[in-house]
C-alpha cells in the first residue's frame, strides 16, 4: 500500500488509516480478527478516540506487542485543560501505551468550540503541556461539517497544528463553496507542512429515513466500484491519507481500494464532482 509523509511528523503513513470507530461495539475476538486484517493490509496508522465506544478497550491489548508497528493517534472532545488532561490519562491507560504519536482536539465544528479550546485554560493548553512532558509527540485538530475547512484555516492562524482531519468526498466537493475552502486548506497545509487526514471518503449521503445497514452514522457506498472511485478521487488530492469507514464490513473494501489506488487527473476529478450533484451531500 502506498505511503505518504504525514506532514512535519516525518512519519510515512499508509494512505489507509485505520478508523477505530469501527470498534464502537464489538467482542474482543471479532476485534482481533479485524486487527489481523488491518495488519495484513500493511496499515501503520491508527485513529482512535474515547468517543468511539469500545475502541480503546479493544485496541489496548494489541499495543504491548504491536506499538512499534503503528503511528497511534488519539483525541479528545473535552474543552477544558483539566478535562482534557484527565481524559488523556485514561486513554493512555486503556490503550496500554506511555505516549501518543498524535493527540487531537476532536470534533471542533464551529468558532465557539475553537474559542473554547484555544483560550487560556482550554484543551489546547493540556496538549502543549503533554507534548512538553513527552506524553504526545504531535498536536492536531479534527472536525465535521461544511464549514470545517474554513474554520481550520483560522485554527492554523492561532496555533501551529501538526495535523488536520476534515471531510472530503466527490459529493461534498460538488458544493462550490466547500470545494473552494477545502482546496484552500489543502494548499495551506502543504505550505505549512501539516499532515492531512480525510474522513467521510466513501459517504453516499445521510441516512434520513432509510433503514441503517451499516454502523456508520452516514450511508456509505457498498459497491466496490463506487468505493474505488471515491477512494481514487480523495487520494488524488495532496493529502496524507483517509480514515477507513467506521464499519467492519465496509472496512475490507476500503482497504482493498486503497491498495489498488489509481490517481485521477484533473479532468477525471471534475467529472466525479459533476456526478456528485445527483446525490445529497452529508453536510450542508
Amino acid at each position: 500500500m502506498e505511503k505518504r509523509r504525514f506532514g512535519r511528523s516525518g512519519h510515512m503513513s499508509t494512505v489507509a488509516i485505520f478508523g477505530a470507530a469501527a470498534f464502537w461495539e464489538i467482542e474482543q475476538t471479532d476485534a482481533d480478527k479485524v486487527m489481523e486484517i488491518v495488519i495484513e493490509a500493511g496499515v501503520n496508522h491508527i485513529d482512535v478516540a474515547p468517543s468511539y465506544g469500545q475502541a480503546e478497550l479493544r485496541i489496548g491489548p494489541w499495543m504491548p506487542r504491536e506499538r512499534q508497528r503503528f503511528f497511534l493517534g488519539c483525541k479528545t472532545m473535552e474543552r477544558t485543560k483539566q478535562g482534557t488532561w484527565d481524559e488523556m490519562q485514561r486513554s493512555l491507560s486503556l490503550l496500554q501505551t506511555d505516549h501518543f504519536d498524535l493527540y487531537q482536539l476532536h470534533a471542533v465544528t464551529n468558532m465557539e468550540e475553537l474559542d473554547a479550546c484555544t483560550i487560556d485554560g482550554g484543551a489546547l493548553d493540556a496538549l502543549v503541556d503533554a507534548r512538553r512532558q513527552g506524553l504526545i509527540n504531535h498536536i492536531g485538530i479534527t472536525g465535521h461539517g461544511a464549514n470545517v475547512p474554513r474554520l481550520f484555516v483560522e485554527a492554523l492562524s492561532r496555533f501551529d497544528f501538526d495535523s488536520v482531519t476534515f471531510p472530503l468526498n466527490f459529493i461534498q466537493m460538488s458544493d462550490p463553496a466547500f470545494r473552494k475552502d477545502a482546496e484552500a486548506l489543502i494548499a495551506l497545509c502543504k505550505e505549512k507542512d501539516v499532515g492531512t487526514m480525510i474522513i467521510k471518503t466513501v459517504t453516499k449521503g445521510p441516512w434520513g429515513e432509510k433503514e441503517k445497514t451499516a454502523t456508520t452514522w452516514y450511508e456509505p457506498f457498498k459497491q466496490m466500484e463506487k468505493i474505488q472511485e471515491a477512494v481514487n478521487f480523495a487520494l488524488s488530492y495532496e493529502v496524507t491519507g483517509l480514515c477507513t469507514a467506521g464499519d467492519t464490513t465496509v472496512l475490507p473494501l476500503v482497504l482493498e481500494a486503497c491498495q489498488n489506488f489509481s490517481p485521477m487527473n484533473q479532468t477525471e476529478r471534475e467529472a466525479m464532482i459533476q456526478s456528485g450533484q445527483q446525490f445529497e451531500p452529508l453536510f450542508t
